[in-house]
């Protein structure tokens, strides 16, 4: 079912309500406080509706419902414990062209009440499409508890400072950034909030003195559920998302609506575009007053060329700020689950890639069995790295562990041994290869009679 999720107002515009029992009156609370003009027809009605009757805040018409009550009304509500009855007031609604809901009767509705959570003059609505209300319900009560209790004054103050705004800066996009800057700070009434004072300083005072902002964000492994709470905050006030390949559709679709988003990432060895290309977007939309994230996979100080964009950041004047993520290794090990610190067998961590495990031209890697060895994009073809560490000394059954999709639907984790690692099928990108005892399943799963045990997630 496809909805269009509006707000009406229905201040001094005409309503019927056709039921003044105990359906009826779970509508009325909400019905009252728009300033509808609202009229219920019911041959009998509960205490509470005689008593809105009396202080003419509705009026009630003490009969069964006519076809007739429905003419110049602007919306109904069906609400009696006869099906009969709202059916008809339903079929007449629509021969009327208008809008109606029959309370509880999916087929026999226009429209549908949210559940709604409320500060001040802001009001988030939920809606099932009918399908279950106590599902709105559940989700209105975890959004409630989430919200300042303040947010209604703060969000007063708001409204007057930007219709100030409004008033005194032309049409621009300083002015519509100077807005959404806004969004972002406390104001007060006081004249001399800071926020008062940016607001309705001259535009071009404002450009000269600030500057843009960019953000290295970690976007973890690909589940938006692990991102971090401010890293969520700053993708969806992002004015410009600069991402890596790597980040799926499902952390892009939280930008806002009007962010720019641009794919500079590469995917098997090509690249979009280059590293001079994108140090050169984060200074120009910097420069322009916009926030810019620039958004990599997992962590963005492991593997993600940070030291380039910030150096290239550095020598601009361009202000940044690098915020965490978590990186695919940790992701990994949850997978598997193992711990790469088990101080059983693992007394460090080795963060390497492919290109750099295989590297002949770098020393080699330690000749110890007590760490657990990250490779990440190791290649699709194992043997070299195999055998490059058997010719090391580890031995052939040093555990590994492949594992594609890490955290991301279509997980998929690979045991093996170092001895079989070249013989593993290529896993589907991003994988990561974890190995090291810490890797070794424990004995109560342990499957003795085979070399590698494959298990989808």
């Amino acid at each position: 079912m496809s909805l269009l999720p509006i707000f009406l107002k229905l201040d001094g515009r005409p309503g019927l309500l056709v039921g003044a029992g105990s359906v009826a009156l779970d509508k009325l609370g909400s019905l009252l406080k728009t300033g509808l003009r609202l009229r219920v027809v019911a041959p009998e009605a509960k205490a509470e509706v005689r008593r809105l009757a009396a202080e003419e805040r509705l009026e009630w018409v003490q009969r069964p419902f006519q076809l007739s009550d429905l003419d110049g009304n602007y919306l109904v509500i069906a609400a009696t414990n006869s099906a009969a009855v709202n059916s008809a007031v339903y079929q007449g609604a629509v021969e009327r062209g208008i809008l109606c809901n029959s309370v509880d009767d999916i087929p026999n509705c226009d429209f549908f009440f949210g559940s709604v959570v409320s500060r001040g003059e802001l009001q988030i609505a939920i809606s099932t499409a009918g399908e279950s209300p106590a599902v709105a319900q559940r989700l209105r009560r975890e959004i409630d508890e989430q919200l300042p209790e303040d947010l209604g004054p703060w969000l007063e103050n708001l409204g007057r400072l930007r219709r100030e705004v409004l008033a005194a800066h032309p049409r621009t996009e300083a002015r519509r950034l100077l807005l959404h800057q806004l969004a972002q700070r406390p104001v007060c009434e006081s004249a001399s909030c800071p926020s008062r004072q940016i607001a309705l300083a001259p535009i071009d005072k404002q450009n000269a003195n600030s500057r843009g902002k960019v953000h290295l964000v970690g976007a973890g492994p690909g589940d938006p559920d692990l991102l971090t709470v401010k890293a969520l905050r700053l993708i969806q006030s992002a004015d410009v998302l600069l991402h890596d390949d790597l980040v799926p559709n499902a952390i892009l679709d939280l930008a806002r609506s009007g962010c720019e988003v641009v794919n500079v990432g590469k995917r098997c060895g090509v690249k979009n575009v280059t590293q001079e290309e994108i140090n050169a977007l984060m200074a120009e939309h910097a420069r322009a007053h916009r926030r810019v994230v620039r958004l990599k996979s997992g962590d963005p100080l492991i593997f993600g060329r940070a030291a380039e964009e910030i150096a290239a950041l550095t020598e601009a004047g361009i202000p940044f700020e690098v915020v965490p993520g978590i990186t695919a290794a940790i992701a990994a090990a949850a997978a598997i689950p193992c711990s790469l610190t088990d101080r059983k067998t693992a007394s460090k961590v080795i963060f390497s890639t492919g290109h750099h495990a295989l590297s002949h031209n770098q020393s080699p890697l330690p000749h110890r069995e007590d760490s657990t060895r990250v490779v990440y994009m190791p290649g699709r073809d194992l043997r070299l790295l195999a055998l490059e560490w058997l010719q090391e000394g580890l031995p052939p059954d040093f555990p590994c562990a492949i594992v594609s999709r890490a955290a991301q639907p279509g997980q998929q984790v690979h045991r093996t041994t170092l001895g079989a690692l070249g013989d593993a099928a290529p896993a589907h990108a991003p994988s990561l290869l974890i190995a090291g005892w810490a890797v070794r399943e424990p004995a109560a799963v342990m499957c003795p009679e085979e070399e590698s045990v494959a298990v989808s997630a």
